[in-house]
């Protein structure tokens, strides 16, 4: 029953432990679906089920029937022409980054957007190269076909033979990883297996992308400058290649640098304009687009190329070149490169697609979102591309440009297949040291991002330390070994933070049902002879030692070391008894001797296991009170402990260790003649440890209740049926109800309602 007065409330029921409950009210027969039953309609076939699968494949056919021409189209011809215009750019400037020509990059700004048209599931992200997959392609590129002969590896070698170019073999070894990738990105979201990206968090993620930003800076500084860097891809190669940049900082083209210090401070000014008044302007200024015209027609005008010997894109190929296979040689060589790139690729992917599905209130499916984008790397990988993902700069143009659908992608995809087709040769005056400033103009935001690590570090110092060490892994090992070191550490502060939990002691606070960490507050009541601990975190193999001795310190003795002490001191209280030198008295015991001379070794001489058995004083014609004075000067440790609850809400589970090492706990507490309380576990919980024969004769069910309330309840009840004058048949019939003292204490009252309690 419960009465609310104002804004309290009164609540009036019987005292419940998990047995009582359970037998008053009666649990639903519940049957769990088998792996068979799992099996069986997996593989089922309907009409309804054949209509949702086909529609979930093809998500384009769900919504296209329902675009509202009027009002849509030509917000996404706007946001297309835009998104194509930055695409183009964008896809010439982040192919220096796989270190292949810069005409492929359009290959991989157009393919992947035709295939995600019909296949994803975002309305908003703009599919096509990112910079930090870029670099990760590019990282393992040079590895695989490097540009020294002294350390060409097989493949470049046999490619060298079949009178390849380093330029085909880098796009063939950019093409098969990209292939390699989607087949992995399909197969993921085949298997319906999209939540490995969990185990990527923000922190990680935004640590991850910082680190790529300062190798995409550093893999950059090559073009603005135009020295001649060798490739580097071992751990500390960010290291090697600065030194070799600095070792010929002499070289440097003047007219490159000039112009890539022009172009990045133009592009920082107006895009720091376009994020200060973007309420104001109707789009973005196309800056990227105005400074390549311009950039194109100085360079063209002036002939930068002769007269300033600058590095120019030169030769763009017309149209579309014919498909290729991978090569399978490669495909053993970075199927562990690729996996990263897959996982990366989708992890930022469908990370900016959940915030504008939140945006827009729409549905993405993370499964259906690797389908995409491993069938669009799988195309883009067949015509000469390189793998893609989602650009945020880019995603934000076709966003903020009143892009409504995927139809402003397929617009932006014709805009780059023009230029492939048609206007690209107009380009090949454009220096590549411009490009190198358009790809690090759009790096702003990642750069931003060590303001992360202050804003961290107040809030959660885990995380910080996430993002500080992923940081750190990127850039010392690299994006490959680093993301893999940063996932392991991840996950380690897991086990960390479940290894080491913040246990804590409990006490009622405002004489209610209310319990709290009693170091917190001051007005705390804890019922004398009861402990109340609780423990935040699941208890397994690697914390149950952790957590008993947490214990320990909390109730201030070992349970072991008191049962020890009993059974050696029952010993000896034996061996006096039989020997006639002990009596007992009203007033205690009275002992003939001084002392005994057995030892504790003689004592204890190949009986030690006899220690840890319960105490049993059946066969003497007295009792024993541990907490009273024994004889001959026997010493027991005293305690003033009764009751023990465990306050298990928090643990959602224990393995088969911790399940053996809590049993022995829970003994050790019984032996002592400590009643121990287990409070807060859901039914779940009891089921398995049922299942795993934890209860016996010593450890039964009836030690769980279903609050730490009704525990405690139920302890001042039992003690008062202890201490009570009333006989048996007097104290059945006597009902009981507990309310607060003033002073902080429970009371007992005699009332006519049935035992329960009112707070």
């Amino acid at each position: 029953m419960i009465e609310p007065i104002g804004n309290q409330y009164i609540v009036a029921r019987p005292v419940y432990s998990k047995n009582t409950f359970g037998e008053e009210y009666k649990k639903k027969d519940r049957s769990h679906k088998t792996f068979l039953d799992h099996l069986k309609e997996c593989f089922s076939c309907s009409s309804k089920k054949a209509k949702r699968i086909a529609l979930s494949l093809f998500p384009v056919a769900s919504w296209l029937p329902a675009y509202q021409i009027k009002e849509w189209l030509l917000s996404d011809i706007v946001s297309g022409i835009s998104t194509g215009l930055v695409a183009v750019l964008q896809g010439l400037a982040f192919a220096l980054l796989v270190s292949i020509p810069p005409g492929y990059g359009l290959y991989a700004a157009f393919f992947p957007v035709i295939v995600y048209f019909f296949l994803g599931t975002s309305k908003h992200i703009s599919v096509g190269p990112f910079p930090v997959l870029s670099m990760m392609v590019g990282a393992v590129v040079v590895r695989i076909a490097p540009d020294t002969s002294e350390s060409a590896t097989d493949f470049s070698n046999s490619s060298a033979s079949n009178g390849t170019t380093l330029d085909e073999q880098r796009v063939m070894v950019a093409a098969t990883i990209t292939v390699l990738s989607g087949i992995l990105q399909l197969i993921l979201g085949v298997l319906r297996i999209g939540f490995v990206v969990i185990y990527l968090s923000d922190a990680l993620i935004s640590g991850f992308t910082t680190a790529a930003a300062i190798h995409v800076l550093v893999s950059q500084l090559k073009f603005i400058l135009q020295l001649t860097v060798p490739a580097h891809t071992d751990p500390f190669s960010i290291f090697k290649v600065l030194h070799s940049v600095f070792s010929q900082i002499e070289k440097t083209n003047i007219a490159d640098l000039v112009t890539a210090l022009i172009i990045l401070f133009v592009v920082f000014v107006v895009k720091e304009i376009n994020q200060r008044y973007k309420a104001k302007l109707p789009v973005p200024i196309p800056i990227e687009l105005i400074m390549t015209v311009i950039a194109t027609g100085v360079s063209y005008g002036f002939d930068f190329k002769n007269r300033f010997n600058v590095a120019v894109i030169g030769k763009m190929q017309k149209g579309f070149q014919s498909p290729i296979a991978p090569d399978m040689e490669v495909f053993q060589n970075t199927i562990g490169d690729s996996f990263a790139i897959a996982i990366v690729g989708f992890a930022v992917a469908f990370s900016v697609a959940s915030v504008y599905s939140l945006k827009y209130d729409y549905p993405v499916d993370g499964n259906q979102e690797l389908i995409a984008f491993g069938l669009s790397n799988i195309v883009c990988g067949f015509f000469r591309g390189f793998a893609s993902s989602t650009a945020l700069s880019r995603s934000g143009v076709q966003e903020s440009t009143g892009g409504k659908t995927q139809i402003a992608g397929i617009l932006s995809a014709i805009i780059v297949l023009i230029v492939i087709v048609a206007i690209g040769f107009l380009l090949e005056p454009l220096q590549k040291s411009v490009l190198s400033a358009l790809a690090l103009g759009n790096l702003k935001g990642m750069l931003m991002q060590f303001a992360e690590i202050g804003r961290l570090w107040r809030k959660d110092k885990y995380d910080c330390l996430i993002w500080v060490v992923t940081f750190i892994c990127a850039i010392v090992l690299g994006l490959g070994l680093g993301l893999a070191a940063s996932v392991a550490f991840q996950l380690l502060t897991i086990v960390f933070r479940t290894q080491f939990p913040k246990c804590s002691t409990l006490a009622n606070v405002g004489r209610s049902n209310i319990y709290k960490n009693k170091k917190d507050y001051y007005d705390m009541y804890e019922p004398e002879g009861v402990k109340i601990f609780r423990c935040p975190s699941p208890i397994y193999f690697a914390n149950i030692n952790f957590f008993k001795q947490k214990l320990i310190n909390a109730i201030g003795f070992s349970p072991l070391r008191i049962l020890h002490k009993r059974n050696k001191a029952l010993k000896k209280i034996r061996k006096l008894q039989k020997k006639g030198l002990l009596q007992v008295t009203p007033k205690g015991f009275i002992c003939t001797v001084d002392g005994l001379k057995d030892s504790d070794e003689e004592l204890d001489n190949n009986q030690i296991e006899e220690l840890d058995q319960p105490i049993n004083t059946s066969d003497l014609p007295f009792q024993i009170d541990w907490n009273d004075d024994l004889p001959v000067n026997i010493v027991v440790p005293k305690i003033n402990l009764h009751s023990l609850i465990l306050d298990f809400s928090a643990v959602s589970f224990l393995d088969i260790s911790s399940m053996r090492g809590l049993k022995k706990i829970l003994q050790e507490f019984i032996r002592i003649q400590v009643d121990v309380y287990i409070v807060g576990t859901d039914d779940d919980f009891i089921e398995k440890l049922t299942r795993c024969q934890f209860f016996d004769d010593e450890v039964t069910d009836s030690i769980f209740f279903l609050t730490i309330h009704d525990a405690v309840l139920h302890i001042l009840m039992k003690k008062d049926y202890g201490t009570s004058k009333f006989n048996h048949s007097q104290e059945k019939e006597m009902k009981h109800d507990f309310t607060i003292n003033t002073n902080g204490g429970l009371r007992n009252r005699e009332c006519q309602v049935p035992v329960e309690t009112k707070f």
